[in-house]
């Protein structure tokens, strides 16, 4: 019978919503989650981007959640270094550089006594990326919101609980790069964060999620160890390919049930 099955009743008589796909089996506990954040903000109403925006009182559940059900907080790059993991490990991840990661989510993160791996555009002020994956979204919603300053990523690094990654210089599609473009982005990306902020720069998250097959092999090369991608799933990144590891979305349209069925299964409805 499938595991799934039991919450039947308690999940319709709550109006639960079928595009969480509740019956989806459970993946195993030993393979880790990595979770795909990006801003913890409240919902601006009437904003096309309120899924990017996790209100901070939910992130707190979450987190707290997670430690009160023994999950255990890494780095992405620890969960690729580590021989061999518990049950119930997890990372945190930040897209683009969105300043309330430091204003909202590092003090909870040092409450909770959570990790988190931070992939930052070099060149991230003023930007509003989402018009280089839909041309249609001209609104200017996300030039709008604020970003990390150099200082904040420095006190996010001096807590001891975030790891730097590389996000690109621009956030561009990949898909429209020549090789040229895409070295610069990929190179000189990592170049500059590393020279800023005196850390070693390893992980990679793919802007958009968009990507060719021929390029990860450019990602290897230009010094990376792992990177994430917005495919939904859980991977075992002890056995997998490293430089494309799926990731848990957690969007901010969702309650707490939709979490925790995502942490159980790795993925989001129908």
């Amino acid at each position: 019978m499938n595991p799934g099955w039991w919450l039947l009743p308690a999940l319709l008589g709550a109006g639960f919503s079928w595009r969480h796909a509740w019956w989806r089996p459970a993946v195993d506990r030993r393979l880790p989650r990595i979770l795909m954040y990006h801003m913890i903000a409240d919902p601006v109403p009437g904003a096309r981007f309120n899924g990017l925006r996790v209100a901070p009182a939910m992130f707190e559940r979450q987190l707290r959640w997670l430690r009160d059900n023994g999950w255990r907080s890494y780095t992405v790059s620890e969960l690729v270094d580590a021989p061999a993991l518990p049950e119930k490990a997890f990372a945190i991840t930040f897209d683009d550089g969105y300043a309330d990661n430091a204003e909202v989510a590092l003090p909870l993160l040092q409450r909770y006594r959570c990790k988190a791996t931070l992939y930052l555009v070099v060149d991230r002020h003023d930007r509003d990326w989402s018009r280089a994956r839909k041309a249609h979204h001209d609104d200017g919603e996300l030039r709008g919101v604020a970003k990390l300053s150099d200082t904040q990523v420095e006190t996010m690094l001096a807590s001891g609980c975030i790891e730097l990654g590389a996000h690109t210089l621009t956030h561009p599609n990949f898909l429209d790069l020549d090789d040229a473009a895409l070295e610069r982005e990929l190179v000189e990306g990592k170049r500059r964060l590393e020279r800023r902020f005196g850390v070693r720069v390893r992980s990679f998250a793919y802007p958009f999620g968009l990507y060719r097959s021929e390029q990860v092999a450019r990602v290897r090369a230009a010094g990376y160890d792992s990177a994430v991608t917005v495919r939904e799933g859980i991977d075992d990144p002890t056995r997998g390919d490293p430089l494309q590891l799926a990731r848990v979305k957690v969007s901010g349209r969702d309650g707490m049930l939709a979490f925790r069925l995502r942490m159980r299964t790795g993925r989001r409805g129908v």
